[in-house]
């Protein structure tokens, strides 16, 4: 995933692309595997082994790119690097199967959902 991140003035680029890799990284894993699981009693998953999130194995290769712009003042760097993650890979999704997912997370079964209706759709036509 590659990330191009304008915030002005950068006073602390290390420290600035730590936030927004893990902002990135927390998105992946908001986007693909979190989800609060509710029953007739309330919530499912109250605590971190029933709740699933990304593991290192499955973090994707991060590439940063910061717009430094020393002529305004730093704007911050921290939460906005988390936005453009869930459309981005809903659209790269779309981009492989034709398939638009608008719930999330975006499961392999939702992919799979959505690939056997428009087959059906076709077929329909």
């Amino acid at each position: 995933m590659t990330l191009a991140h304008d915030c002005g003035l950068i006073v602390n680029p290390d420290g600035l692309k730590n936030q927004i890799e893990g902002n990135i990284i927390q998105g992946v894993s908001r986007t693909l595997l979190e989800q609060v699981q509710f029953d007739a009693t309330g919530i499912k998953n109250l605590d971190w082994a029933s709740h699933p999130i990304i593991t290192f194995a499955d973090i994707p290769a991060i590439d940063i790119v910061l717009i430094n712009r020393p002529e305004m003042g730093p704007l911050g760097g921290g939460e906005p690097s988390i936005s453009p993650v869930p459309g981005a890979i809903a659209n790269a999704i779309f981009d492989a199967t034709g398939v638009r997912l608008r719930e999330i997370p975006l499961t392999r079964q939702r992919v799979l959902s959505g690939l056997q209706a428009g087959t059906l759709s076709s077929k329909q036509l």
